[in-house]
């Protein structure tokens, strides 16, 4: 550990004299040609790595140097000395609001085009947001909806996805927040001369708003915006409810709402005791400015991360406490692609979004009962085969014997391999390279279960062929063939036509897991609709017999056909419940937000109780 710390100390003292002659601190470097300030750097683990930056190509003169006074413009980010322990932003901008009033005081126009050409550096960002904190202070006294453009085409420069990774070495670690109180105190001036709703429409920040008063009926606003240029638009709703509309004055009032998609990766939150930092933000972050005295309002999100594990936490921004406020918001629905909040607006918590919870639907229990469900499964369903196996001579004494136990044996067969393409499925994680590999899982997953319910069927199909055919009886190899047409060709039918209808979309399979697709195309009901038409079906077959028994045979000289037939129905009538209730809690886990109850019940009847019961009973029942 000494000669460790010492080999640092080298490096890190080596590493100084070479920075020392290039400027006058020693942990820094200057910054590239035409642009004024610092990069600050810290030795950490034999290595220099970026801690802080300040530089920065714009200046009010730049911004302004076609305005005759620009000369007695000050710089706004000079070369400033970095200290490693005390790194300071570049300094505050006063002379900002002079230049815009004498250049562009309509519409700010002046300033965009040179902030867009700049380079979305750690310093030019801190200089935009300080110029955006100037302009809300001593320029927001009317604001138009001209203004507010040109305002929102500046904070869009430095919101953009290629500037996110930049936010972390501006020195001060407020600017985020800083920029987020700044557009929501400019928005809280705005004026809106029209009906119409959109006002800003830029690709990370948009602004919308209308008239609003007490007859108002329920209103709402509908952003939709993209992460960057190749996802998918994210969606978020603001909702304000008829009985908050009922509180406003007879004269009219406005409502207005700012979504920003990018915001919420950059918000840096101030530490609090036991929390965990950074929580990471996952739909957008929506700012409301609204009347005085509406006080509550509905809020959708869009879950970015739509995967089942992704709960989510309703929050609202306190900007004094400069951090995600829970108690803010309350949960209203969550479910797999999105989340509704109910919020307390005030005028310290005007912006909102969703966190991701801690809490995971993937509890380590369901894990722990799988596992141990899924082995004792297979141990059962391998003793079965071995018993058939042992004392299959001695009990395929008739032809409905003889189905019966291939039936057994089928389902057997089935079940195993079916668990044990679960297993494989279970440790592939979704990547390019392991897409087709998944693929494949699920198909002979989704196969196989069918098959294990299409014996059942052709089991209850055996039960009536012994009941209504007594005096003439099928061959044993037509039996045969009509039994693995329906066990093994039905499903493969269903399981084919699926994937050749749902792949192409890219939707045959589940974003998180090697199973079928249940959100975007619905592929999981190729599963559920036949197993619990089947199920219906076997329960029906159960009251016929049932009915059936209570009559008196006339002449019957089958009694080994019908002990089997009554053994069969004992089957049909055990399983099919456990099979039908089984699955039941299967379909209840789809309904979104279902309680984790309903998870492990399912698990523990599919994995461990029911498996082991019935593998057991389809060999012993004999």
């Amino acid at each position: 550990m000494k000669m460790k710390s010492q080999a640092t100390m080298i490096c890190c003292l080596v590493m100084n004299l070479m920075h020392l002659s290039e400027c006058g601190n020693p942990n820094c470097q200057p910054c590239a040609k035409d642009f004024h300030g610092e990069i600050g750097f810290t030795c950490n683990q034999k290595k220099w790595q970026k801690s802080a930056e300040t530089c920065t190509s714009l200046s009010v003169e730049k911004l302004f140097k076609d305005s005759t006074g620009a000369s007695r413009l000050s710089v706004a980010a000079p070369s400033i000395p970095l200290h490693i322990l005390d790194f300071r932003a570049p300094e505050t901008i006063e002379s900002v609001a002079q230049g815009i009033r004498k250049n562009c005081p309509l519409d700010y126009a002046c300033i965009t085009d040179m902030v867009k050409s700049s380079e979305t550096t750690s310093g030019n960002i801190a200089f935009i947001v300080e110029l955006l904190k100037n302009i809300s202070t001593d320029l927001s006294d009317n604001v138009t909806q001209e203004k507010m453009k040109s305002y929102s085409e500046v904070a869009n420069h430095i919101l953009d996805t290629a500037a996110i990774s930049n936010w972390a070495f501006i020195p001060n670690k407020n600017a985020s927040s800083d920029l987020l109180q700044s557009v929501n105190l400019f928005a809280r001036q705005l004026h809106i001369h029209n009906n119409s709703e959109n006002i800003v429409n830029e690709l990370f920040i948009q602004t919308k708003g209308f008239h609003i008063n007490h007859n108002t009926s329920e209103k709402s606003l509908n952003f939709s915006m993209s992460m960057n240029n190749t996802t998918e638009d994210i969606l978020g709703m603001v909702q304000i409810p008829r009985q908050e509309l009922r509180k406003l004055w007879p004269n009219a009032s406005q409502a207005i709402s700012i979504a920003f998609p990018t915001l919420g990766a950059i918000l840096r939150e101030a530490h609090l005791q036991n929390v965990s930092l950074p929580r990471r933000v996952n739909g957008l972050v929506l700012s409301v400015v609204l009347p005085e005295r509406l006080q509550e309002i509905i809020l959708t999100f869009e879950k970015i991360n739509k995967t089942r594990n992704a709960r989510a936490q309703c929050v609202g921004w306190h900007s004094k406490k400069r951090r995600w406020d829970e108690k803010a918001c309350q949960m209203m629905l969550d479910i797999r692609s999105e989340v509704k909040c109910r919020c307390n607006y005030t005028s310290v918590v005007m912006s909102f979004s969703i966190l991701m919870s801690p809490k995971s639907m993937t509890d380590k229990v369901l894990d722990y009962i799988t596992c141990i469900g899924l082995s004792v499964s297979i141990l059962s369903l391998v003793l079965c085969l071995i018993i058939e196996a042992t004392v299959w001579s001695r009990v395929v004494v008739t032809e409905i014997s003889y189905m019966r136990h291939v039936c057994i044996v089928n389902i057997a067969v089935s079940l195993l391999t079916a668990n044990v393409w679960f297993i494989i499925g279970s440790h592939f994680n979704i990547k390019a390279q392991d897409y087709n590999m998944c693929v494949a899982v699920t198909f002979f997953s989704h196969f196989f279960y069918l098959s294990l319910f299409f014996w059942m069927l052709f089991k209850a199909l055996l039960i009536i062929y012994g009941i209504l055919v007594i005096f003439r009886r099928m061959m044993k190899s037509r039996m045969m063939v009509i039994g693995f047409a329906i066990g093994y060709g039905c499903p493969l039918i269903i399981a084919v036509t699926t994937v050749a209808i749902t792949e192409p979309e890219n939707g045959y399979m589940r974003p998180e897991a090697c199973w079928l697709n249940w959100d975007n195309t619905k592929a999981l009901l190729a599963f559920a609709i036949p197993a619990l038409v089947i199920v219906a079906v076997n329960l029906i077959v159960v009251l016929v017999v049932a009915v059936n028994t209570q009559r008196p045979s006339i002449g019957s000289s089958k009694s080994q056909d019908v002990v089997t037939i009554m053994r069969i129905s004992k089957n049909v009538a055990i399983l099919t419940p456990l099979l039908g209730l089984t699955w039941g809690f299967g379909i209840a886990t789809l309904i979104e937000g279902t309680s984790l109850t309903f998870h492990i019940i399912f698990a523990l009847l599919n994995a461990f109780q029911v498996s082991s019961k019935r593998e057991t009973f389809l060999c012993y029942s004999d």
